[in-house]
């Protein structure tokens, strides 16, 4: 079938191709790194626990068949192999179904992560990541061209993650219609980046340019996607211009780069496929209808959502993630607030007691600490603390086992954090946590102390707790 491939998209897969591998690698590194005091068999939410209220059919994946420590370690890094494999271009070295085969192997590999993942993965970049991973599955490599289907399909992603946002936005907070959200925004999203202090000193007038350029980019550009080039390349590119505002302005994780991956998707470089290139294979066009039958099946329920006076957020209407909605940001807070995580080795009804903070990679703590560039990878606990902060009701599954390790001086826990005022061999006695309210200093502020931020104690989040048992040891549980 002539009209089944795209020559003139041959660039456009490879780049697309090449940076989609570099997300996966981000994914499975933060996996690797972080599993053992999130998910571990000791960790705050474990997922062998979590395997026994769940059937395979509730959450597929390969943990159902066999779960240990050591076993998800070696599962996660080895997708950090493929994904470099795959970065390094290993498929446009196999034939055509040895690629497809190899681009399945991520999937399938994150797919079975995410679905044991639990609050930690309950982020709508975890399922954006699945929903393209699958779709590059049937991309092909050199043997043929772009398909026109998947190239559609990945248009088709784009415009329900930039119009689905900008859809929610509209019917949730009425900031955004009032173009002021970012008076707000840039202090208390969830986790800022270096730049963020000055985006939030922006003149008010630039804000109200930026919440309207966001509304445009979100409703009306995507539509553009489908439309003849070059127009659907200004569309695209204009997308990524937005994207990388977006990554200067903070952290999301690879939630900006992956709409900058889908959006490469679209661009047409100018090359076409070279001479020689054999037209795809009968077996080949029936898989890729097959796959393109099924996404448009699945859309239904996320696109009811989309266009529904009660639109949710990042849900997944199926345990594969095949097909998702997705938004950000429907309300934004107008104050921040951060719990702060102190220990002593004293008693606390003592006077003199001595507290001492315990330092988070990436979520503020020490107002003289400036923000760091983290994404595209994920501090997970850094984002679920914010979370925390906004009600303990979103902490009430993990706060309490974050606070027992800490109390154990758990290694794998205190490696999550930038630093623990306690030795190694001398755990705290008692553990509390305190809210306080955050504001970036101004100007003055800053060049008079030196710290970006100000803080403000609001009251107690967890009274000082201790361990069941003062000779407990690293281990036991209370």
């Amino acid at each position: 079938m002539e009209w089944f491939t795209a020559p003139d998209y041959w660039m456009s897969r490879l780049v697309f191709q090449r940076a989609l591998a570099v997300v996966y690698l981000a994914g499975f590194l933060t996996a690797a790194l972080q599993f053992r005091a999130l998910i571990g068999e000791r960790g705050m939410l474990p997922v062998p626990v979590f395997l026994r209220r769940v059937t395979f059919r509730q959450a597929p994946g390969v943990f159902h068949v066999h779960y240990s420590d050591r076993f998800f370690a070696a599962w996660a890094w080895t997708g950090c192999a493929v994904s470099v494999a795959l970065v390094a271009g290993l498929d446009s070295l196999l034939p055509l179904w040895g690629a497809m085969v190899l681009w399945l192997v991520p999937w399938v590999m994150y797919l079975s992560i995410v679905n044991v993942g639990q609050t930690w993965y309950s982020f709508g970049w975890e399922s954006l990541l699945l929903e393209v991973g699958f779709l590059a599955v049937f991309l092909g490599n050199d043997e043929v061209a772009p398909p026109v289907l998947v190239l559609f399909l990945l248009r088709w992603v784009l415009f329900r993650l930039e119009f689905g946002a900008g859809l929610i936005k509209l019917r949730g907070d009425a900031c955004w219609r009032k173009l002021t959200c970012l008076d707000y925004h840039h202090e208390t999203q969830p986790m800022p980046g270096p730049l963020s202090w000055f985006f939030h000193h922006l003149p008010k007038p630039l804000h109200r340019v930026e919440v309207a350029a966001n509304h445009f980019t979100q409703l009306v550009v995507p539509v553009l996607l489908f439309t003849p080039q070059p127009i659907a390349t200004a569309a695209a590119s204009l997308m990524i211009l937005t994207q990388l505002w977006l990554v200067l302005s903070g952290n999301f994780s690879w939630l900006n780069w992956i709409t900058i991956v889908l959006a490469l998707s679209a661009v047409d470089y100018g090359g076409t496929a070279p001479a020689g290139v054999p037209g795809a294979p009968l077996w080949y066009e029936v898989v890729v209808i097959a796959a393109t039958a099924l996404v448009v099946g699945l859309s239904y329920h996320p696109v009811r959502n989309m266009i529904s006076r009660g639109q949710v957020m990042n849900r997944s209407f199926d345990p594969f993630h095949l097909v998702n909605t997705y938004g950000a940001f429907g309300s934004v807070s107008r104050v921040r607030y951060e719990v702060v995580v102190e220990g002593t080795a004293d008693e606390p009804a003592r006077e003199g007691c001595e507290w001492q903070e315990y330092e988070f990679r990436g979520k503020p703590g020490d107002p003289r600490h400036w923000p760091r560039q983290f994404a595209p990878y994920h501090l997970r606990l850094d984002w679920l603390m914010w979370f925390a902060a906004l009600s303990p009701v979103y902490a009430g599954a993990w706060f309490g086992g974050l606070v027992e390790r800490l109390l154990e001086n758990d290694r794998d826990t205190l490696k999550l954090l930038r630093r623990s005022p306690f030795p190694p061999d001398t755990p705290p006695r008692y553990i509390r946590a305190r809210l306080f309210r955050y504001r970036f200093t101004t100007w003055r502020e800053l060049r008079e102390t030196g710290a970006c931020w100000d803080r403000t104690y609001v009251r107690e989040y967890l009274p000082p707790t201790r361990l069941a048992r003062a000779d407990v040891v690293r281990g036991q549980r209370p």
